[in-house]
């Protein structure tokens, strides 16, 4: 069966970095557009970034310069890399791959 396990969120300051990952297993992982979501505390959970599974990218405007999707096909894994991070971008962010959901990863930015 499909499982996306993601990592690497935690307590970070305004202007810091995290990269997160989602480890994925049980399909064809290169076969398939990976994407990135996230839910902030009273908010719908929104689409941040995307990548096709020949490395096309798209973002949430309000991250673009900021954060970057990537993926190791050989290690059937997906990044989000997140630079310059504000207050705003504190959410559970989850990977999602059509019909799947990870269990997400929490990401605070507060001083």
């Amino acid at each position: 069966q499909v499982q996306l396990v993601e990592s690497g969120g935690g307590l970070v300051q305004p202007g810091g970095s995290l990269r997160l990952s989602c480890a994925a297993s049980g399909f064809t992982f290169s076969s398939y557009a990976m994407f990135w979501y996230r839910q902030g505390p009273g908010k719908q959970r929104e689409l941040v970034a995307q990548i096709s599974s020949g490395g096309t990218t798209n973002y949430l405007d309000s991250v673009k310069g900021r954060f970057t999707i990537s993926r190791d096909n050989a290690k059937n894994t997906v990044y989000l890399q997140m630079n310059s991070l504000k207050p705003e971008d504190t959410a559970v962010y989850y990977c999602y791959k059509f019909g799947s959901w990870g269990q997400g990863t929490q990401v605070i930015v507060s001083a």
